[in-house]
């Protein structure tokens, strides 16, 4: 990477880091970009640059996201089950508790505010969306099973679920540790089932 690119890819990320504690301690419609650019030291016009809509700049990550079950399953072992690369991926972050965030508290808050605003909302399903569309473009390339459309939603929609659930206990003040800890042995049964019917067994 470029010494331009660098600064750039630096500057989105600062105006990102700025953002997200705004959105978090008043909630993503009470922030303005004004307000988020002033944080930076940025104008206005320069964060619609990066970020053009206040969605793509709380959800930062988007393209990661999007891309992360299709990258799953394009990087497991060779002969593997798409469903166990999923599957184990999932089950490591409900060993870490609410990863990527610092703390459990900080992810509570950050889906507390997506819930508490229709557009977060809207956006996060149509992120679900494009990442259940991605995997199964992933599938299909492939070759190796059967109805990849099909195969991808119902992929997507374990994960979904899990993830769904946990957010659901976790909101409903369940300790992370005992919500994470309920939840993996349910996780791991279900991707299992859906390996073994693309087995045959």
């Amino acid at each position: 990477m470029g010494l331009r690119e660098t600064k750039k890819q630096q500057t989105r990320q600062a105006i990102a880091d700025a953002a997200l504690p705004l959105f978090l301690e008043h909630g993503f419609d009470q922030v303005t970009v004004a307000e988020v650019a002033r944080h930076v030291g940025v104008s206005g016009q320069t964060v619609f640059n990066y970020f053009p809509t206040k969605e793509d700049l709380f959800f930062d990550r988007q393209a990661e996201v999007e891309g992360e079950l299709a990258r799953l399953v394009r990087e497991r072992e060779p002969g593997s089950c798409p469903a166990e690369a999923i599957r184990d991926q999932l089950l490591e972050a409900l060993g870490h508790q609410l990863p990527p965030f610092p703390s459990a508290e900080e992810g509570l808050r950050f889906h507390q505010v997506i819930a508490d605003s229709p557009a977060l909302r809207a956006r996060e399903r149509e992120i679900r969306e494009r990442a259940e569309a991605v995997l199964a473009a992933e599938l299909e390339a492939e070759g190796s099973v059967p109805a990849p459309a099909l195969l991808a939603g119902a992929l997507a929609g374990l994960h979904r679920a899990a993830l769904r659930e946990l957010r659901r206990r976790l909101m409903s003040g369940q300790p992370a540790e005992s919500a994470c800890r309920a939840l993996k042995e349910s996780t791991r049964t279900a991707f299992d089932a859906l390996c073994h019917g693309l087995h045959g067994g």
